[in-house]
């Protein structure tokens, strides 16, 4: 508990409008989990529903629960009234827009049930239920029934487009996604059908009178006057909703004019590129305006550092970076004042800069298509293996000769980590990078590795054999593996781009191959992989070693022989079986 004031300002340099409105958004979207899966019930009966919605209101009317709750609504709107006013530029050809309108949307559509279930039970104590609403959208008033369908699915759109810009870089969206994909498709059609087969469930009971005078009793819908009541407080409240959206217009229009009125600034690309913008423009939003390309995987949202951008000149008179900026540019490590995200910099005098990543796409509205080839962070576990004496054996060949060996070396290598469930990445000279866990949990992968480990002994050792009445001695090598959050995606210029791993895990990986030499051993892990392997503590011998690049000594596994890799990971399975 005592460190936790610690960490607290790095929070809340973290949490800036959209980590705010991603936090609102999850509160409102479980609710219409909550609400769909309470419609679903109707499958089964409208009984099942009210015993449904009893629970869901015990929990969302808990008054803790509820400030959470009405807070959150009221945030949300807010703040995507302030998004319409504050976003000047939008990639017209991604679902940003959609998602925008369709959450503006949301509150005039609904204000009219919330009025009449909540305001209502507020003001006249209405039990208005299952019974009482779904006689109202089948019987009273079927109008309404289409008007409450399609809000049901622009929230639950609007929720899924959320949920997807939050989670599309994560390490574990890729595996989750067909998951994700059946909920959101099953949740709203069984949603639907439950209210579907309630509501006519509803209309054939209603035509019994004793039906309706046990739920259609003053406490349940009220009069008539009250009625027209809360109607006017619907209306009211829905204007008034339109004239904040009219408002946050108006804004944006006054502030074009300023903008306008207070002269333009030039924003020079620094290769030969010069655009003028009026003050007020974040950099990237000059990109998209004049269709030029700039990197920005997370879409502006100061989520990633790829927009990142070094001024030239002087930079002392930019505006100070805001504590998101800030935080952002703190975790990649810069300190450097002349780096800042050109989604969060607005100049208000001329600039001039150059990008420090090369944007993948043709323009800045066409980027992010693709988020995982530009860059997607991952736990990976990372194989580095090479090959021994190359240089004396090209002496004495032919260089065609030599290059038939390195082949069959690095075929048999790669035969090995496909064969264990990894794949063959990068080929230097005669060594070769392999990655395991792109389609594996970590323990898988690390185990994985060991076993590949173990397969490329034994096919050099059959390759050896083979190539015997060639060579003068065997072939050798030596193998370094470790494990960690590496970035994954494409690397290279134009037709010469290669999907690879960039981290310090890879990093690692290749030091403690080189290491093999010094310790004249086959292979090294680190104290990385062997724990998440869950391999017992003393199957292989422990050393301390200084890392190039590392202030402090990492604790690394030295492996004599490679072969022996295979029986250790069979008897951990065994084990945890």
């Amino acid at each position: 508990m005592a460190t936790a004031p610690v960490h607290m300002p790095e929070l809340v340099r973290a949490t800036g409008v959209r980590q705010l409105r991603l936090i609102c958004g999850i509160i409102l979207f479980a609710y219409v989990v909550s609400h769909f899966l309470n419609h679903a019930l109707g499958n089964i009966s409208v009984d099942a529903m009210e015993v449904g919605v009893y629970y869901h209101t015990l929990f969302w009317q808990f008054l803790p629960v509820a400030i959470v709750f009405y807070t959150a609504a009221l945030t949300h709107m807010g703040l995507g009234i302030y998004a319409l006013y504050q976003r000047r530029q939008f990639r017209w050809r991604t679902i940003e827009p959609l998602q925008l309108v369709l959450g503006l949307s949301i509150p005039a559509l609904v204000m009219g049930h919330v009025v009449g279930v909540r305001l209502g039970y507020t003001l006249y104590d209405h039990q208005k239920l299952y019974p009482q609403e779904l006689y109202l959208f089948f019987v009273a008033a079927p109008g309404r029934l289409w008007q409450m369908t399609i809000l049901l699915l622009i929230a639950w759109v609007h929720g899924c487009i959320g949920i997807f810009f939050w989670l599309r870089l994560k390490p574990f969206f890729t595996r989750a996604a067909p998951y994700l994909l059946a909920a959101a498709v099953l949740i709203p059609t069984l949603s639907l059908l439950g209210i579907y087969q309630g509501g006519r469930s509803v209309a054939v009971e209603s035509e019994d009178r004793e039906w309706r005078s046990q739920n259609l009793t003053r406490d349940q819908v009220g009069t008539v006057a009250e009625g027209n009541t809360l109607d006017r407080i619907a209306g009211g409240l829905t204007t008034g909703y339109f004239g904040l959206l009219a408002l946050a217009l108006a804004a944006r229009g006054a502030r074009a004019l300023r903008e306008r009125r207070g002269g333009m600034i030039a924003l020079s690309y620094g290769n030969g590129k010069t655009v003028r913008v009026p003050k007020g423009l974040s950099v990237l939003e000059a990109s998209l305006r004049h269709n030029v390309p700039h990197a920005s995987v997370c879409g502006g949202r100061a989520r990633c550092s790829t927009c990142r951008i070094r001024i030239i000149g002087d930079h002392e008179a930019l505006p100070e970076p805001s504590p998101r900026e800030a935080f952002v540019l703190t975790r990649v490590g810069t300190s450097d004042p002349s780096i800042r995200l050109a989604c969060q910099l607005r100049p208000t005098s001329d600039l001039s800069f150059f990008q420090l990543f090369t944007p993948h796409t043709v323009s800045a509205n066409a980027q992010a298509s693709t988020p995982a080839s530009i860059g997607q962070e991952r736990y990976l576990v990372s194989l580095f293996v090479d090959m021994r004496g190359s240089t004396q054996l090209a002496e004495k060949r032919l260089p065609f000769d030599t290059v038939f060996i390195v082949n069959r070396f690095l075929g048999a290598v790669s035969q090995a980590v496909i064969e264990n469930g990894g794949l063959p990445n990068q080929f230097v000279g005669d060594g070769m990078l392999a990655l395991f866990g792109l389609s594996a949990d970590p323990q898988t992968a690390c185990r994985q590795a060991l076993k590949a480990a173990a397969g490329i002994a034994t096919h050099i050792d059959e390759l050896n054999e083979l190539l015997s009445h060639d060579l003068r001695q065997p072939i050798r090598f030596g193998i370094g593996i470790h494990g960690g959050e590496v970035i994954i995606g494409d690397i290279g210029y134009r037709d010469h781009i290669v999907f690879t791993a960039l981290g310090d895990a890879v990093n690692v990986a290749a030091r403690l191959q080189d290491m093999t030499k010094t310790l004249a051993c086959e292979a090294i892990v680190s104290e990385e992989i062997l724990r998440t392997a869950d391999l017992a503590d003393d199957a292989l011998p422990q050393q301390e070693a200084a890392i190039r690049g590392r202030d402090e000594p990492m604790a690394v596994r030295v492996v004599a022989d490679a072969r022996t890799l295979t029986a250790l990971v069979d008897r951990s399975e065994r084990v945890a079986a």
